[in-house]
């Protein structure tokens, strides 16, 4: 604990995790909300979609006003909005203002996204900042596990619109700690004044880097495996596996035990053996891993301890391509950091939007479309690094 790049990643690890919960808590309660607002499952879903969407698009504002104007602000606006969205989401009357209000939260924890990206980008590269990234994972890892726990636990004492004031409670910690404990880490001789100009510049620059899209791709069919996790599983477990809330949770929080476990890996097998390497093996794991599943679970194996297991070993090798990827796609673009952790989330938020819909259609709550639909993901994740390492390439 004596480090200052882990007491800064745990720090950043416990902000940029109030996103995830926002999603993972509410998971159990998307039947209540179904059944409370009188909507089907296609509209509970919405609320979701209206989240990943915004939260993807808005990441493009965070990243350029955190380089203009420091990193501090950005959160403070965007923590401040995200608590203003959580209070109307807990007294919504309908389903369309639910999906309004989740669409705006989505605006405001973008920034939790996008700037603490930026701020590993100021402190450290390479390994370093990997193991900055995997601290973070540490964090963010654990909230697949607890948040649904919680938001089960919420549920027997109230419902789905408590679970909206424990994260206004978590919004309000939050705009604690970054107003009293969080540094300021760009100071004011490197940061660079927002000008459309130079925004289009900095955005073609990263759009026409191969390498850079090819790793932003990576983690946007990465991502967006998780995606189509995330809009089916609870369905899924509770309906064909007739689980509890609280079983539920248990079931996904399996899911997260794998990644989380990999992903603290990442920054040591990048030193020893090479970021490259590194990715390369995992995202082939990840792929490898996901067919066979879908493989076996279309031969008709598809109990739920099969579909768990194989679940694990899939993101345990995604555990290693996530923030490796991402380390690897800012490295080249110190000048720009800010720019480009927001464009590279915003295409990895619209990829996950993106297959939901491609997917959607096909998913019809049981394990036979959604492993299938996950290993779609994989397999596109793969694609995309084949087409952009040289390591990979030459596997291919």
């Amino acid at each position: 604990m004596r480090d200052p790049l882990f007491r800064m990643a745990l720090l950043l690890g416990l902000l940029s995790a109030v996103g995830p919960f926002a999603i993972d808590m509410y998971l159990p309660a998307l039947p209540q909300v179904a059944s409370d607002l009188h909507t089907s499952e296609a509209g509970a879903a919405l609320t979701l979609t209206s989240y990943f969407i915004v939260f993807g698009i808005a990441q493009m504002i965070y990243g350029p006003m955190s380089d203009a104007v420091g990193r501090k602000r950005p959160l403070v606006i965007g923590v401040a909005i995200f608590l203003v969205a959580t209070v109307a989401a807990s007294l919504a009357p309908t389903i369309g203002w639910l999906i309004a209000a989740r669409a705006v939260q989505g605006l405001g924890a973008a920034t939790l996204m996008a700037v603490p990206r930026a701020v590993i980008r100021d402190m450290a590269t390479g390994p370093a900042a990997a193991k900055m990234m995997a601290a973070i994972m540490i964090v963010i890892s654990v909230s697949p596990m607890l948040a649904p726990l919680t938001g089960s636990a919420v549920m027997a004492w109230g419902g789905w619109r408590e679970i909206f004031a424990v994260l206004a409670a978590a919004a309000l910690l939050s705009l604690a700690l970054i107003l009293f404990v969080l540094p300021e880490t760009l100071p004011a001789e490197r940061r660079r004044p927002v000008r459309l100009a130079a925004m289009a510049a900095g955005a073609r620059r990263l759009l026409t880097d191969r390498r850079f899209l090819g790793l932003t791709m990576i983690g946007g069919f990465g991502m967006a495996s998780f995606f189509v996790f995330l809009a089916s599983a609870s369905f899924v477990y509770t309906r064909q596996y007739g689980l509890s809330p609280t079983g539920f949770s248990l079931a996904f929080a399996v899911n997260a035990v794998g990644f989380f476990s990999a992903s603290q890996f990442a920054g040591r097998l990048a030193e020893r053996f090479g970021m490259e390497r590194v990715i390369s093996l995992a995202i082939t794991g990840f792929a490898g891993l996901a067919l066979v599943l879908s493989l076996v679970v279309l031969a008709g194996f598809d109990g739920l301890p099969v579909v768990i297991a194989g679940l694990f070993l899939a993101n345990a090798c995604l555990g290693l391509v996530m923030p490796t990827a991402m380390v690897m796609s800012l490295d080249p673009h110190p000048d720009i950091a800010g720019l480009a952790s927001s464009l590279g989330g915003t295409i990895q938020m619209l990829t996950g939007g993106l297959m939901i819909a491609v997917t959607g259609p096909f998913l019809n709550n049981t394990a036979a479309t959604m492993v299938p639909a996950i290993a779609l993901c994989a397999a596109l994740a793969w694609g995309a690094a084949a087409a952009s390492l040289p390591r990979l390439r030459i596997l291919a």
